[in-house]
């Protein structure tokens, strides 16, 4: 099955099972819990010790400076259950994320109802496919994947609030160029001139506009914009949707030339 399809297939489970499901917590194992309180429990020893004292240090100064409660859970053979509710005291605003390396998916987040109005359940949807896929596991590591996950979300806290996650893959990234092209093609082409003595067809140019317009404006450019404030993405997708409307325009003109000049067909 093609990459694209998994993909869209993987995200279309995703948001159901994030939508009528929610974690199972049946178990209560509360010997596993660590006496001394921390928003990070590794028992699936995914994070460096660096790296967990690192993440702790920045989940509690988090939590004092904002009051969101992201606790990280990993689990592997066994887990603490329903006990991690008490042991953290999880509420509205704790958000809890769960890195278990038997599933398809790496990640699953357990959310508390006030993150909604700020992140609505797309966003974790497209959260949870985008750095919990097999893909990004293989080129990130498992570690990569749950911080870039927790970054994420720090960031659009901050920010107040994200509608799409922030940043952007290759894969999303050669989409936007891919689009911007075509766009430029179409632009291109509509513009050619029909007439003699005309330099731009400005009818056939707004008549097409909805379609170039699209492909350039809304598959173009706007994934961007909504998810970096980087400018040199926006600015390579300029170039190459101007350069694919003069090539689909210098193209057009030979076409319709031989249409015009019969004789150019013999």
């Amino acid at each position: 099955m093609p990459p694209k399809i998994n993909y869209l297939l993987g995200f279309f489970l995703s948001l159901m099972i994030l939508i009528f499901s929610k974690p199972s917590l049946a178990l209560y194992n509360a010997e596993l819990l660590p006496e001394i309180n921390s928003p990070v429990l590794d028992l699936a020893k995914i994070l460096s010790p660096n790296q967990k004292e690192l993440l702790e240090e920045n989940l509690n100064k988090f939590e004092n400076e904002s009051g969101w409660k992201i606790k990280y859970l990993s689990q592997f053979e066994s887990n603490p259950g329903i006990a991690i509710k008490d042991y953290w005291d999880l509420d509205e605003t704790s958000l809890l994320i769960v890195a278990d390396p038997r599933g398809g998916n790496l990640l699953n987040f357990n959310v508390g109802e006030a993150y909604f109005p700020f992140l609505p359940r797309l966003f974790w949807v497209e959260l949870q496919t985008r750095f919990g896929n097999q893909y990004y596991v293989r080129d990130h590591g498992e570690d990569g994947s749950v911080l870039d996950a927790i970054n994420a979300v720090k960031v659009c806290l901050d920010r107040g609030g994200c509608q799409v996650v922030p940043g952007f893959t290759k894969e999303q990234y050669i989409w936007t160029l891919c689009t911007s092209i075509l766009g430029g093609l179409v632009a291109g082409f509509s513009a050619a001139p029909r007439k003699d003595n005309e330099f731009i067809s400005l009818g056939f140019l707004a008549l097409l506009s909805p379609l170039w317009g699209m492909l350039f404006g809304v598959f173009g450019i706007a994934p961007i914009i909504t998810r970096s404030s980087e400018i040199i993405p926006l600015f390579k997708n300029s170039l190459a949707f101007s350069a694919a409307a003069i090539t689909g325009y210098l193209l057009s003109q030979t076409v319709f030339s031989r249409y015009k000049d019969p004789k150019k067909l013999d």
